[in-house]
């Protein structure tokens, strides 16, 4: 039997997280984007055990937001791209947006032990840019800029290091399950310092990344970022960037596994969540912030995206013990 990713998804920790699945197309694999339950953050982690028992197999996927996978024990193997690597000790592998995963078949796993963090890049904070940029422009995020096709980074984790690893992830599980008072500024703080590790770990793959980073993906994000307010379609994006909108369209999903529109879309509503949960504005003016001047049309496309509408988003995030204690 055919299991999905929202079937593992389901496993993990943090049951304020949930994942939409994007059916596959000719060339893309199913790809799963990350929605927070209201006022919560968007983080997730997944512990890993010995003896993880499962029936059957998890499809070829991707995630557009980024994540890590830290492995304590060696043992199993982890489908990343084309390749099959046999988990070793201290293994960390970098997920990119859009890196796909291979088929994963139960047994794969049976003998790992370690952790699964993810989290969309908005998390760092209210001045961070929109998600697909920040995971470009952000220091502690550049490790993650990468096409699609290249597969996870796989780094190691020097073995005078692994205790501090594991409980680091530990206390950021801990934090997310417990909730208590201060628990949001905690996981900030976790998820940061996992951050720092990681660029450090990544140095010297840093360097060549700066030296080979995709100047038409920075270059069309950029666009995005600056005119999501406005109406803006494929060929506002492509004529911006001189290029047909045909070959964009391809590009863009190849490299991230989403489309230029969808990422427009993923822009506009990560600005309206922001919106509706600090201020009062009326939706309508929201809506037309974040470049829907139609009320209806941007209330059916925040449905669409979150299984509610922005006034019950609002409502439910504003409901007590919805939200982290503070």
């Amino acid at each position: 039997m055919l299991r999905t990713c929202t079937d593992l998804w389901l496993q993990w920790d943090d049951s304020t997280v949930r994942t939409v699945r994007k059916a596959p197309s000719r060339d893309r694999p199913a790809t799963y984007s990350m929605l927070p339950a209201p006022g919560e953050l968007p983080v997730a982690t997944w512990r890993l055990e010995h003896g993880w028992e499962s029936t059957g197999t998890f499809e070829e996927h991707a995630h557009d937001f980024p994540g890590l996978a830290y492995f304590e024990t060696t043992g199993g193997l982890l489908r990343t791209g084309r390749r099959a690597w046999p988990i070793e000790a201290g293994d960390l592998f970098v997920i990119a947006p859009g890196d796909v995963m291979g088929h994963i078949h139960a047994t794969d796993l049976a003998h790992a032990r370690g952790w699964g963090v993810f989290f969309t890049a908005d998390v760092l904070g209210p001045d961070v840019p929109g998600a697909h940029l920040a995971w470009r422009t952000h220091p502690l995020l550049f490790p993650f800029v990468r096409g699609g096709a290249i597969g996870a980074l796989r780094l190691r984790v020097p073995e005078p290091d692994r205790p501090e690893w594991a409980a680091r992830i530990q206390a950021l599980h801990d934090e997310l399950a417990q909730r208590r008072d201060g628990c949001r500024e905690a996981v900030l703080a976790h998820l940061t310092l996992l951050l720092v590790g990681v660029s450090r770990l990544a140095a010297d793959v840093v360097g060549d990344l700066r030296e080979n980073r995709e100047p038409l993906l920075a270059e069309v994000f950029e666009v995005i970022e600056q005119r999501y307010p406005q109406p803006l379609s494929l060929r506002d994006v492509a004529a911006a960037v001189s290029i047909s909108p045909g070959h964009l369209t391809s590009t863009v999903r190849r490299r991230t596994g989403r489309t230029v529109q969808e990422w427009i879309t993923e822009r506009r509503m990560v600005q309206a969540r922001r919106l509706l949960a600090a201020t009062e504005l009326p939706i309508s003016e929201i809506g037309r912030q974040v470049g829907f001047p139609d009320a209806g049309y941007f209330a059916r496309t925040f449905g669409k995206a979150h299984g509610m509408s922005p006034a019950q988003w609002r409502r439910a995030g504003a409901e007590p013990g919805s939200r982290p204690r503070r």
